[in-house]
């Protein structure tokens, strides 16, 4: 039997190369004689470089960035001939934030990797955007830039106050958001209000950081601000979109990339995971899109996810015929002790209900 592994990370303890490898150790213990094709994913978030850098090769350049609260912090530019590569999460993350001041924290880092892109001969830059820890509405990318304006762009959200004038910068490469989610810069279903929360903004400020949002649009393009994406990584998107930039799902690029498609056909089963598989899933989510792939390639989908929280008819909504959960099968606290582990074994019992050999 023919099985494709196309994890997504499981945050906080495996990347997706750790996560594909873990499942293939299980399932090889439980059904020696298939045929395990890896293909570690994801979907824009952090993860993003390794993943692409494994499937692509290209030169991995080491540059040093502002991280969100200034302090220098070591990230990467990966350049394929003359398309760049980088990982927002890498100079404005959640892990480098811990939730702290996050109105203050800055993408100004990401800008610099933006002109490090450049300065390499780039003509064409991919940004991931997803697990940012930031929601400056990409201001400080924008001052990395060189954009000027009548408020500092590079001080965090907080600093965005009494903003009336921005003048937005050319930038001289094509720019993508490689982008997990679709909602706007501002409003109810925008960045603040829906992700703020998750940085460490409190609930009693969330309508005024969205306010300081909605400046940041007024002052430059309120459009924009509505588009699919706007909002992504703290606003990060509408700062690419501001530069002329476009938007493609981080996951569809990935799984481009890894040639996806054509490795689903060759497969007889597809298995995906992440850390929570929960119907945000649906959101560009990396489980959602390798369902969608092995859908087109009429090929049933299981997803391994450290939680599962859907019903079956939820998840036959996105595409997958079973999801299993780390957590209920070994426990949370082996979950989190042994991560790769506890993978394995939980890999090891579904390969048990879906593997040809094992049945037999």
């Amino acid at each position: 039997m023919r099985v494709l592994v196309a994890p997504d990370k499981f945050a906080g303890t495996l990347t997706a190369v750790e996560a594909a490898e873990a499942i293939a150790a299980g399932w090889r213990r439980q059904a020696p004689g298939d045929e395990l094709d890896l293909a570690p994913m994801a979907d824009g978030g952090p993860g993003f470089v390794d993943v692409l850098h494994a499937a692509l090769g290209g030169e991995l350049l080491a540059v040093t960035v502002r991280g969100p609260h200034g302090r220098p912090t070591p990230a990467a530019v990966l350049l394929v001939g003359t398309t760049a590569y980088v990982e927002a999460a890498q100079a404005c993350g959640l892990h480098l934030t811990g939730r702290e001041r996050p109105e203050e924290a800055t993408t100004y880092g990401v800008g610099e990797l933006l002109l490090a892109s450049v300065g390499a001969g780039a003509t064409r830059v991919v940004v991931g955007l997803g697990g940012s820890g930031t929601n400056d509405g990409g201001a400080g990318l924008l001052a990395a830039l060189g954009a000027t304006a009548d408020r500092p762009l590079d001080g965090g959200v907080a600093a965005l106050a009494g903003l009336t004038r921005v003048a937005v910068p050319s930038f001289p490469a094509e720019v993508v958001a490689a982008s997990d989610v679709d909602n706007p810069l501002t409003g109810l279903f925008g960045a603040t209000k829906e992700f703020g929360p998750q940085k460490g903004i409190a609930e009693d400020r969330l309508p005024a950081v969205d306010g300081l949002l909605e400046e940041l649009a007024a002052a430059t393009d309120r459009r924009l601000a509505l588009e699919k994406g706007a909002g992504a990584a703290g606003g990060l998107g509408f700062a690419l979109l501001l530069l002329g930039g476009t938007r493609e799902p981080g996951v569809d690029l990935v799984a481009g990339a890894v040639r996806l498609p054509e490795r689903a056909r060759a497969a007889d089963l597809v298995l995906t995971g992440e850390g929570a598989f929960d119907f945000s899933s649906r959101g560009g989510k990396v489980p959602y899109g390798v369902a969608a792939v092995a859908g087109e390639a009429l090929r049933p989908c299981v997803v391994l996810a450290g939680r599962v929280d859907v019903g079956s008819r939820e998840m036959r909504a996105l595409g997958v015929e079973s999801a299993y959960s780390l957590v209920e099968a070994v426990g949370e606290e082996r979950a989190l002790a042994d991560p790769a582990g506890a993978l394995a074994d939980l890999a090891a019992r579904v390969a048990r209900t879906w593997s040809h050999e094992a049945r037999e």
